[in-house]
C-alpha cells in the first residue's frame, strides 16, 4: 500500500520539479542589462556577420534581442565618479573638428619578411628562421634603444656580421632573440625584414576637457595596415587638418575624407595612449584656435534611447556642423569596445555629400537630448549610411577623466 502511495507522489511531483527547474534556469540565464528592442527593422545579427568593414565576429560583440528594456531589480545603476563628481555633473567640449594624427611606434614594428639579395643569390629571411614574427616590436639591438628605421639599419651594420641580440615586445611580453646578419648586395648587413616606425592620417576630435586638458579622438584604435595589430606607441601629436575633398561612400566601397595637415609646428596636443576606444592625450594652448560648440553634459549608457540623434562632423572648410542620425540599436557590452550602438545617417545634406559615414569621420561626437552620448567609429561596407558608435563612457574612462 505504501509503495503505491510513494509511486503516485513521484508521478505527481516529478513534472512539478522539472517545471520549476526550467523556470529557475531560464531566469538565471537572462542577462542583467537589456538595452535593445526586437521591434527594430534592421537585422543586426546579419549586419555584424556580413557587412562590417572590420569583419569582427558576433562572439566578440554579443547582442541580446528581447521585448524587455528594464534593469534587473537586483542591479543598481552604476555611478562613476571623476575627482568626486558624478557623470551627470561633467561638462566637456564636443569636437567634430578634423585632425591630423601622427604616431611614432614604440621601437620599430615588423610588418613583413623580405629576401636578402647578395652578389650571387637571394637568401630567405633569416629573421623568419630566427623566430621573429610579424607584428613584433623591436625595442633594442645589442642593448641599444631602437626608435627609428635608421637606428635599426645603423645597429645591424655596426655588428659587422657578428650575432646580435634583439629585445622584442610581442603582444605585451618582452622576449629576446639572437640572429646573425648576412651581408647583402652593396656590402650592407641585413636580417630580412620590412619595418615601420611611424604612421599618420586624418580623423576627428571627439571631445576635450578644459579642466583636465585631456582629449579623445577616433573612438577606435589606430591599427597597422599590414599586420592589423593595435599599434603600440611611443609618442604622437594631433595637429590641424583641412578637408580638401570627399570621396563619396557607395555600396561595397567606403568613402573617405581627404585632408591636408596645416600649422604642423603648432601641435594641438600630445598623444599618450592608443587603446580599443581611441587615441587619448593632453591638449596644448593651440586647441583654443579651433571652432567649438558650447560644453555639453554627458549621458550614461542607461540614459541612451533608440531614436533620433545628431553627429557633429567636418566635411568641408566651413568647420564642424550638426547632422541628423538615428540610433537604431543599443548593443550590450560587458567591457569597453568601439561597437556599442548601430547608427544610421538620415540627414539629406550629409547623405548627398558623403553617402553617409566615410573614413575620416571616426570620432565624430554623437549628441542626443543635447548630451554627449558617444562617437562614430565604423561604417558598414554594404550600407554606407549605417555604421557603429561607441558609448562615451568608454572613452571618458580611457582618457582618465573617469576613474
Amino acid at each position: 500500500m505504501r509503495k503505491n502511495i510513494s509511486n503516485k507522489l513521484c508521478f505527481i511531483l516529478t513534472p512539478i520539479f522539472i517545471l520549476f527547474s526550467n523556470i529557475f534556469f531560464s531566469f538565471s540565464e537572462t542577462p542583467n542589462l537589456i538595452l535593445v528592442k526586437e521591434s527594430q527593422s534592421i537585422n543586426v545579427k546579419q549586419v555584424l556577420q556580413k557587412n562590417d568593414i572590420n569583419k569582427d565576429t558576433l562572439k566578440s560583440h554579443p547582442t541580446f534581442f528581447t521585448n524587455r528594456s528594464t534593469l534587473n531589480p537586483l542591479q543598481s545603476k552604476s555611478i562613476i565618479k571623476p575627482n568626486g563628481k558624478s557623470i551627470s555633473e561633467i561638462e566637456i567640449y564636443p569636437g567634430g573638428n578634423s585632425l591630423g594624427i601622427k604616431l611614432n611606434t614604440n621601437g620599430v614594428l615588423v610588418v613583413a619578411y623580405s629576401q636578402i639579395e647578395n652578389e650571387s643569390e637571394n637568401i630567405p629571411s633569416i629573421s623568419e628562421k630566427g623566430g621573429i614574427e610579424i607584428g613584433d616590436n623591436i625595442l633594442k639591438i645589442n642593448n641599444v634603444e631602437i626608435n627609428t628605421a635608421e637606428d635599426m639599419v645603423k645597429a645591424i651594420n655596426n655588428c659587422e656580421g657578428k650575432e646580435i641580440s634583439l629585445i622584442i615586445n610581442r603582444k605585451g611580453n618582452i622576449i629576446e632573440k639572437s640572429i646573425t646578419p648576412v651581408k647583402g648586395k652593396g656590402g650592407r648587413y641585413k636580417i630580412g625584414l620590412w619595418i615601420r616606425d611611424s604612421t599618420s592620417g586624418v580623423g576627428t576630435l571627439t571631445f576635450y576637457d578644459d579642466t583636465t586638458k585631456k582629449f579623445a579622438a577616433l573612438g577606435h584604435p589606430v591599427t597597422d595596415e599590414d599586420t592589423g595589430n593595435i599599434m603600440t606607441i611611443k609618442s604622437g601629436e594631433i595637429i590641424k587638418a583641412s578637408i580638401v575633398s570627399v570621396k563619396r561612400g557607395e555600396k561595397g566601397s567606403p568613402g573617405e575624407l581627404k585632408g591636408n595637415f596645416i600649422e604642423e609646428t603648432l601641435p594641438l596636443g600630445n598623444i599618450i595612449n592608443n587603446t580599443e576606444c581611441g587615441i587619448f592625450g593632453e591638449v596644448s594652448d593651440s586647441i583654443k584656435g579651433l571652432k567649438f560648440n558650447k560644453p555639453l553634459k554627458i549621458a550614461s549608457k542607461e540614459e541612451l534611447k533608440e531614436g533620433p540623434a545628431e553627429i557633429i562632423t567636418t566635411i568641408d572648410d566651413s568647420g564642424p556642423k550638426r547632422y541628423k542620425i538615428e540610433i537604431e540599436k543599443l548593443l550590450y557590452q560587458d567591457k569597453p569596445g568601439p561597437k556599442s550602438m548601430v547608427i544610421k545617417v538620415t540627414d539629406k545634406e550629409l547623405l548627398e555629400k558623403t553617402g553617409g559615414i566615410v573614413q575620416g569621420m571616426s570620432g565624430s561626437p554623437i549628441i542626443q537630448n543635447n548630451k554627449l552620448v558617444g562617437a562614430v567609429t565604423h561604417v558598414l561596407i554594404n550600407k554606407p549610411d549605417t555604421g557603429y558608435g561607441i558609448y562615451i563612457e568608454w572613452m571618458l574612462k580611457d582618457s582618465g577623466i573617469l576613474d
